[in-house]
């Protein structure tokens, strides 16, 4: 594997990590990688540290991002995988390892920050804030050039936008489709906006 195919790398992280934890039922291999640091009370219960205690007094800054490696099913694991390798090496082949990585990481950011402040949960992963980062970008991209640059049909934009709004209204988790981190998705979409708006007239990085 070539070591600038970072969409594979994150595949293979992804997949691992799903594995070694039994898909999050193992806390002890998760704890090092959920938005808030664990901490065992005196009770024997988990909670969670505050977002101050947890960034600012203890440092941790990597669980800004390292939710995204997190998953809890195998069929979440397989749908965010996917658009991965299908979407995520179009980005890196046409636009550069550099801005891919930059995507990812911008996104990321956007998703779970977005998730914690607007729900307060402390426990919630996945790729799908990336997906609809790299989404969100594609579609800046390709509005700004006017074609199909990623070779996405404007109707697979419409697609994800309809599936976020239904997670909103509750209508995934009525047909069984479990907890959605709706605001992971909406914060990736609106940064992958945002990185796309602010990189749109930059060279491409390769």
């Amino acid at each position: 594997m070539n070591i600038k195919n970072f969409h594979i790398l994150i595949i293979l992280i992804s997949i691992g990590i799903a594995l070694i934890s039994g898909f999050g039922r193992y806390s002890g291999v998760i704890d090092f990688l959920t938005f808030l640091k664990p901490n065992i009370a005196s009770n024997g219960y988990i909670n969670f540290l505050s977002f101050e205690k947890t960034f600012f007094e203890e440092s941790q800054w990597w669980r800004l991002l390292t939710p995204m490696f997190v998953h809890f099913s195998f069929a979440h694991l397989a749908f965010n995988c996917l658009w991965i390798y299908v979407l995520g090496s179009k980005i890196e082949l046409l636009d550069g390892h550099i801005k891919f990585i930059l995507l990812v990481i911008f996104s990321s950011l956007f998703a779970n920050y977005s998730q914690y402040i607007f729900t307060e949960s402390f426990l919630f992963g996945g790729l799908s804030g990336v997906v609809y980062g790299m989404f969100g970008f594609c579609m800046v991209v390709e509005l700004e050039t006017k074609n199909e640059r990623y070779g996405l049909p404007p109707a697979i934009y419409l697609f994800m936008i309809v599936w976020m709004v239904l997670g909103f209204l509750g209508i995934l988790t009525l047909f069984g489709f479990g907890s959605i981190a709706n605001y992971a998705h909406l914060g990736g979409l609106i940064g992958g906006i945002i990185f796309g708006m602010a990189t749109k007239w930059t060279t491409v990085i390769k």
